[in-house]
């Protein structure tokens, strides 16, 4: 069988590289699907036929910008996609259709927010100081019902489920032809596992250039989900699906190459953990700009359910807490494995596979340039000494303070650029927003909303004041109140009746037991 093209990730249009056309009749391709991810990640394309992708080609995909995940208005001109022949793949599953990643652009010019041409400006960028960023990624994903109700196999229910043999292998037929699938592209994987959490899958592949591991993983997500589809499964990367397993991290191992020497410029054998002095600058820049790099790395609402978690039913949530960096250690953001290379665990599965290699470019290169250092090295557990790390930085505890470290970043809106940047918060803005909006089962049966016995209050002689409602309902910060339960007679500290209590403004009914809001002091849960 001839191999399947698997993507160089060179530049696109070589001088040498043949057509499409030509690649098509070669490789018996019927259909193209020119692809490029939005600012949210997801995945958006056009099928072409082989007789028409060489015109496609040179004109471009035509698609509506505003319809998906960018800034851009109904009124604004086509974004046209600009398929990259380099970063073709075959499909294995379906060899008569082949992907291929497209450049962007509209009225003669780049789409300057288009996560891909983000991501070759950066690389560009480090080509010019004599660098080139190297990396592999570690995507976990979980396998779950066509309803995404539950994880797929109900017999997956060990509580340390990490490299269950059984359970990996109920999922054989799904795991292998992914994998067979990696190897026909070229890919070179190397291992598959089942992860820590029930149901929950990770599969690597042989690390490469930032920009050709950008394709890959984007495509990689496509192509787990095509295949657990056709197996009748789900696959999700979603950060956190269920709250009490192991979230879906997007681990990079990261190392930094001379482009004229063409030797790993992060290797240092005299060195205790092995990185030289430009790998702890590098390091140290990452740490600088944690908390902006979070919006990047960890994109959504749900990113936030993984990262300073709560302990997961296998014992530990294998995520960061914390801005730290350590040796062989799994419980801080940065580990260090072996010479000249670091593990950034900081990424989770929603990570959009462009930025996320853009943003750790960018805060590496400014940490050389700045020189930054990474600060002590903490070699203990995280999860449960974190107390000793006096001086480190807790990561944000939503995405609003992820956005909020983003907005202030120099860094960032010097390497990403400010259009990009722009485009991205704004959106980003409006998705948080969305989430503020929507009413959650978690507040409907929140101990607030019991305290306050929404159900069934009856306002005393009509009196339902502002500063009751706000406690009611439950706002951002609560009065300062008090509880008193209606039993009938007062409760202490006074004797008062409940009908004829001044401070009594919500009420209730006296023979039902019911909680009760008093506007009478006791300080709020917050400090307020």
């Amino acid at each position: 069988m001839t191999p399947l093209f698997g993507g160089s990730g060179v530049p696109n249009r070589g001088r040498n590289m043949p057509s499409l056309g030509d690649t098509a009749k070669k490789q018996r391709i019927k259909y193209f699907l020119i692809s490029f991810l939005d600012l949210f990640g997801t995945m958006r394309a056009k099928i072409v036929p082989a007789g028409a992708i060489d015109a496609v080609a040179k004109s471009g995909a035509g698609f509506a910008g505003f319809a998906t995940w960018f800034d851009m208005t109904p009124a604004d001109p086509d974004i046209l996609a600009m398929p990259d022949p380099g970063s073709l793949i075959q499909l294995p599953w379906k060899p008569e259709v082949a992907w291929v990643a497209a450049d962007l652009v509209m009225g003669g010019k780049e789409v300057a927010q288009n996560p891909r041409q983000v991501l070759k400006r950066v690389v560009a960028a480090a080509a010019k100081e004599g660098y080139e960023l190297k990396s592999g990624v570690e995507c976990e994903y979980f396998m779950i019902t066509p309803d995404g109700k539950s994880i797929s196999d109900a017999a997956d229910q060990q509580s340390k489920p990490c490299y269950d043999q059984q359970a990996l292998m109920r999922r054989y037929d799904v795991v292998a032809e992914i994998c067979d699938a990696m190897t026909a592209i070229g890919w070179k994987p190397y291992q598959n596992d089942h992860e820590d959490a029930n149901g929950q899958f990770e599969m690597n592949w042989e690390y490469d250039s930032a920009l050709r591991t950008a394709d890959r993983h984007a495509f990689f997500k496509y192509m787990v989900k095509s295949i657990a589809e056709k197996h009748g499964l789900r696959a999700t990367f979603m950060p956190k699906p269920f709250i009490n397993l192991t979230g879906s991290g997007c681990h990079v191992h990261a190392s930094l190459w001379s482009t004229k020497a063409k030797k790993n410029v992060f290797d240092d054998p005299k060195d205790e953990l092995g990185l030289s002095r430009i790998a702890y600058h590098f390091v140290g820049g990452v740490m600088h700009s944690a908390e902006a790099l979070c919006a990047i790395t960890n994109p959504t609402v749900n990113s936030y359910k993984r990262i300073n978690a709560p302990v997961t039913a296998s014992g530990a949530t294998w995520a960061p807490n914390m801005v730290t960096y350590s040796g062989n250690n799994r419980t801080h953001m940065i580990r260090i494995p072996e010479a000249g290379r670091f593990e950034l665990r900081l990424a989770d599965g929603a990570a959009n596979p462009y930025l996320l290699q853009a943003a750790l470019l960018v805060a590496g290169l400014d940490g050389i340039k700045n020189k930054r250092h990474p600060g002590k090295r903490y070699d203990i557990n995280m999860y449960t000494e974190a107390h000793k790390a006096r001086g480190a930085s807790r990561l944000p505890l939503n995405l609003l303070d992820a956005l909020r470290a983003l907005e202030k970043s120099s860094v960032f809106e010097a390497g990403l650029g400010k259009e990009f940047l722009s485009s991205y918060l704004k959106l980003k803005h409006d998705d948080w927003n969305s989430y503020s909006r929507s009413l959650t089962d978690w507040e409907r049966q929140s101990p607030a909303i019991r305290v306050w016995g929404l159900r069934g209050v009856t306002p005393h002689r009509g009196r339902l004041t502002t500063s009751s409602l706000l406690a009611v309902v439950g706002t951002a910060w609560l009065p300062r109140t008090t509880l008193r339960k209606s039993t009938g007679s007062p409760t202490s500290p006074s004797s008062r009746k409940a009908g004829s209590d001044p401070a009594m403004q919500v009420g209730t009914r006296p023979s039902s037991g019911r909680i009760i809001c008093c506007r009478e002091t006791f300080p709020s849960t917050n400090g307020r």
